[in-house]
């Protein structure tokens, strides 16, 4: 009986290694999860007829990781409070309903400038905490330009991986059993020994893979993109106002030629002055030898 329980637990294991190379969330058999036979109970309060109503099957709700993108516009000296002033709004919530990811901050010279923070918001409040941050852009400045939310149903994964995860469990208290018995040949109990450090592999793997997809779910991503300057408008008047956007670099790169030519052309003219005089030193020169010579 026992050499028969070992056998079924090392083919079990086995064929959990030819399917190991399969994609992860999609390994575990779908039956396993989520088509159990839900019962039906009578309602309470039966009709005068003697008919029982069932009472509703339970839906699982959807597991959805969302994504909330948020693009502001402000000014470059006003960038780093904005950005400073969000970042606190995310610690006032406290580490159980937000946290900062990532913050970056680039340029900061002259008129141009681009910066953006990585947050994870709690779930339930990530949408109200979208509206807070467009209030607080505005109280500094700033206006929000862009938005946009995305979201991906992991609860497919999740059912897959939850599944993967209790037939693992079977299978390594299975081989637990046997190893604690004894029975069996040497070569039969190493390899059970092998296969519950495999099994315990997978049950890590496993547990790691779900916290991470309900962590996903649980803290939605909000990611800010902050810039500076205005938008590129149409019309008559965009050329006009592109001119006088850029007015203060045209006349630096005006004030850089000329220095470029000055810097040339003065060396140049100088020397070109030299060599003209000294021809002219050189035509005199020769002319006044043949009047000599006639004299």
């Amino acid at each position: 009986m026992r050499k028969g329980l070992l056998a079924t637990a090392l083919a079990g294991l086995a064929l959990a290694g030819c399917s190991q190379s399969e994609e992860y969330a999609a390994s575990a058999p779908e039956a396993a999860a989520d088509m159990a036979v839900q019962k039906l109970t009578p309602a309470e309060g039966e009709a005068a007829a003697g008919s029982v109503e069932p009472a509703a099957i339970p839906v699982s709700v959807p597991k959805i990781a969302y994504v909330y993108e948020y693009g502001y516009r402000v000014a470059a000296d006003r960038m780093a409070a904005l950005q400073r002033r969000h970042a606190e709004l995310c610690e006032g919530q406290g580490p159980r309903n937000c946290r900062i990811i990532e913050m970056r901050t680039s340029g900061g010279e002259g008129d141009y400038a681009s910066g953006s923070l990585a947050l994870e918001v709690a779930a339930p409040k990530a949408r109200a905490f979208g509206a807070d941050l467009a209030k607080v852009a505005g109280e500094s400045g700033g206006e929000e330009v862009s938005s946009a939310i995305t979201g991906e149903d992991l609860s497919k994964q999740i059912v897959d991986t939850e599944a993967r995860l209790r037939a693992r469990i079977v299978l390594r208290d299975r081989l637990m059993e046997v190893l604690a018995s004894r029975k069996g040949s040497v070569a039969e109990l190493v390899e059970a020994e092998r296969g519950v450090a495999q099994v315990n592999e997978e049950i890590d793997q496993a547990r790691s893979w779900l916290a991470e997809m309900q962590g996903r779910v649980d803290f939605s991503r909000v990611n800010l993109s902050y810039a500076s300057g205005s938008p590129a408008g149409g019309g008559f008047l965009a050329p006009i106002r592109d001119v006088v956007g850029n007015l203060g670099a045209i006349l630096g790169y005006l004030f850089a030629t000329l220095i470029v030519l000055v810097t040339v052309a003065v060396p140049l003219g100088l020397f070109g002055l030299a060599l003209r005089k000294g021809w002219l030193w050189m035509k005199g020169r020769k002319a006044s030898v043949p009047a000599e010579s006639a004299d």
